[in-house]
């Protein structure tokens, strides 16, 4: 066994590897860019080496240094985690000229799997069902072009070394070819350094299931069941779960042997994912097609481990070791289910645009990495952040990911919901409501997943989860009951509570848009009419509270902000202001003020680099047309014109980076 690895990546991964590491009484080694150097996974580990600036192509994608560093702490082996060179062969060949272990799969199998118009040539090969697309790869836009009309739309335009939802563009017709495939050139290149590009045959109603292999370098491979990954957003996971709830046991079977089959095919050891895309339309399961292989650990690889017991990177570790693993294909079983969500630096009220910058705070709902598997009382946190970090433009927009494990599918799904109540995240805009509101939808608690799940049920974007009357009248009541605790802490702090007024027992309460009346009572609340039995733990000072009101419990997170309360729960920001009743007539005279006009302005969303300009002073553009590609968190965004009209002045160049509200042309 090693004495001691490096683990060549950043962030949650690279504290996750270090956790089992540390467990199995092996010390690390952490290597890390200019951006990195107070990173939790840097403090964690036993060693730590520089290794260069913030830009991923100037630090964690240089093999030399990775190798310098290996060198210099006498480190045996190295694993990769994912993304960065997790599955680039030219590294595995680098370290093994070294003779520096790789916690991985074999060389030949990365570059096999790597490219994926060849792994689709192998697959079919092995016998493993594939989907129609093009024979190799796509030379220009022309070429594009004919391959979709033979294929027949819709079509997918892929990066062929593409991975993470990066490198593809769904394109419905010749328009969305046109405007997408140099930009599928672009990313594949940017992000993996190759811009070879196919098209497959887009499957409708698809369901992304993927199945978990893991071999040994003795010629036993075994497949650890499945995991659904169909709620996406730009083809990027959000949503993972163990096991999937279309799947039967006949389809199981039949995917994990053609998993296994690919895998022996090329010589395959340690861990990876074998991906399939599945016809939600067709009841027989029958139609499921090779997507690619993933040669590395998953980042959904906890809900695995939380339905199998099985530690996949104490696993990785043995097997590049040498050792044989200790169990077969009959020993592995299915034990309740599992959900991650991950949490992403996006603000899904503002159409889901890459936020970035300081953790003003931040308090996970479970000590991370604390408790094994299955976390503390279920839930488990996987992260590599810290209260006043910085989520940086240059990496993945990822700042935690959230597992938690339930006897049943719906208990994981309410675990979920509780946990990202109590999941507090301030400084960056998050996507805790949003995930939240996903686990209550009922197409989602049915099991009628697709990958245009998000598409489909939020066609407007989204502006938080449905709230009934029954639950806004339990906020209106706790928003009262704080603006009652808060005045009277504030007479007695002032001494001027003796000999004044008593304070009001009846409130007027104004909830997006809603007016409530609510009178306070001893242990209950009358709202409208209805009287609400239940207590509010809220104290000031506090930020988490809890409520009950009605048959659940509501997790609060509590904001004011002057005469203004925000209070979240259950996917929902509820915006309230609180008067004594005998105001709340006066409101109607209160002046509102117009907020300016800026649809002639196209107005940098977020902080990113000015990739194209689709247009120069004078053009005449339409609404709609594409007017500016932003990169951001290595994925690039279109930004069109919302208005027909003139170019009027143009502000940024092509390369510049921009700050977010930056007005980057004007339209007369």
């Amino acid at each position: 066994m090693f004495t001691k690895i490096l683990i060549a990546n950043r962030g949650e991964i690279a504290c996750r590897v270090i956790t089992t590491a540390r467990r199995m009484g092996i010390a690390t080694v952490a290597v890390y860019s200019d951006a990195d150097a107070r990173a939790p996974f840097v403090r964690m580990a036993d060693e730590a080496v520089h290794i260069g600036p913030a830009p991923a192509a100037e630090s964690y994608l240089l093999a030399d240094k990775i190798i310098a560093a290996c060198k210099a702490t006498g480190a045996q082996a190295v694993h990769p985690g994912y993304g960065f060179l997790s599955e680039r062969a030219s590294f595995v060949e680098a370290l093994e000229a070294e003779g520096i272990a790789f916690i991985g799969p074999p060389v030949n199998a990365i570059a096999a799997m790597g490219d994926k118009i060849e792994s689709k040539r192998l697959a079919a090969r092995a016998g493993v069902n594939t989907v129609p697309g093009s024979d190799g790869e796509i030379s220009d836009t022309a070429h594009a072009l004919k391959e979709a009309n033979r294929i027949g739309y819709p079509v997918m335009m892929k990066a062929s070394a593409g991975g993470g939802g990066k490198g593809m563009r769904l394109a419905w017709n010749d328009t969305d070819v046109e405007d997408g495939f140099e930009a599928t050139q672009r990313e594949g290149l940017h992000s993996f350094g190759d811009e070879r590009v196919f098209i497959e045959k887009f499957i409708e109603h698809p369901r992304h299931i993927e199945i978990q292999v893991l071999g040994d370098k003795h010629g036993n491979i075994v497949h650890l069941n499945e995991r659904e990954c169909s709620i996406q957003r730009r083809h990027q996971k959000v949503v993972e779960e163990a096991p999937s709830p279309f799947v039967t046991p006949e389809m199981r079977a039949k995917m994990g042997a053609q998993a296994i089959a690919l895998a022996a095919a090329v010589g395959y050891h340690s861990a990876g994912t074998v991906e399939l895309i599945v016809s939600g339309a067709d009841p027989t399961g029958e139609s499921f097609y090779f997507l690619e292989m993933n040669t590395r650990l998953q980042v959904e690889h906890p809900v695995t481990e939380a339905t199998t017991g099985i530690d996949l990177v104490e696993q990785m570790i043995r097997v590049a070791a040498g050792e044989a693993l200790p169990f077969t294909q009959a020993d592995i079983g299915i034990d309740g289910h599992a959900i991650e969500t991950r949490v992403y630096a996006e603000d899904p009220y503002r159409g889901f645009l890459p936020s970035t910058g300081r953790l003003v705070r931040y308090r996970p709902p479970a000590k991370p990495w604390s408790g094994g598997l299955r976390g503390v009382d279920n839930v488990r946190v996987d992260d590599g952040v810290a209260e006043g970090g910085e989520v940086s433009i240059h990496y993945d927009p990822m700042i935690a990911k959230l597992i938690t494990w339930g006897e049943t599918r719906d208990q994981a799904a309410d675990l979920q919901i509780r946990a990202l109540d109590d999941f507090e995240i301030e400084g960056p805009g998050h996507n805790t409501d949003f995930l939240s509101a996903l686990m209550q939808h009922p197409r989602f608690r049915s099991g009628d997943l697709s990958t245009g799940f998000i598409a489909e049920e939020y066609p407007d974007g989204f502006s938080g989860a449905p709230a009934d009357e029954e639950r806004c009248r339990v906020i209106a009541a706790c928003a009262a009951g704080m603006e009652f605790t808060r005045t009277a802490r504030a007479g007695r702090t002032t001494g001027k509570i003796d000999g004044a007024p008593p304070l009001p027992a009846d409130w007027a309460v104004f909830n997006n848009g809603q007016q409530f009346h609510v009178t306070l009572g001893d242990g209950h609340a009358i709202v409208d009419g209805h009287r609400i039995d239940g207590t509010c733990s809220w104290a000031p000072g506090m930020r988490l509270a809890e409520a009950t009101g009605r048959t659940e419990r509501l997790g609060l997170q509590v904001s004011r902000q002057r005469h203004r309360w925000t209070i979240t729960t259950h996917g929902r920001r509820h915006h309230t202001r609180v008067l004594p009743a005998r105001l709340a007539p006066l409101t109607q005279h209160m002046l509102e003020k117009t907020p300016p006009d800026t649809s002639r302005l196209l107005i940098c969303p977020m902080p990113g680099l000015l990739m194209k300009l689709h247009v120069e002073q004078g053009d005449e553009v339409a609404a709609g047309q594409p007017l500016a590609t932003i990169e951001a968190m290595k994925m690039e965004n279109i930004l069109r014109a919302t208005k027909a009209g003139t170019i009027a002045t143009v502000n940024a160049a092509e390369g510049d980076s921009l700050a977010t509200d930056f007005v980057i042309l004007e339209l007369a």
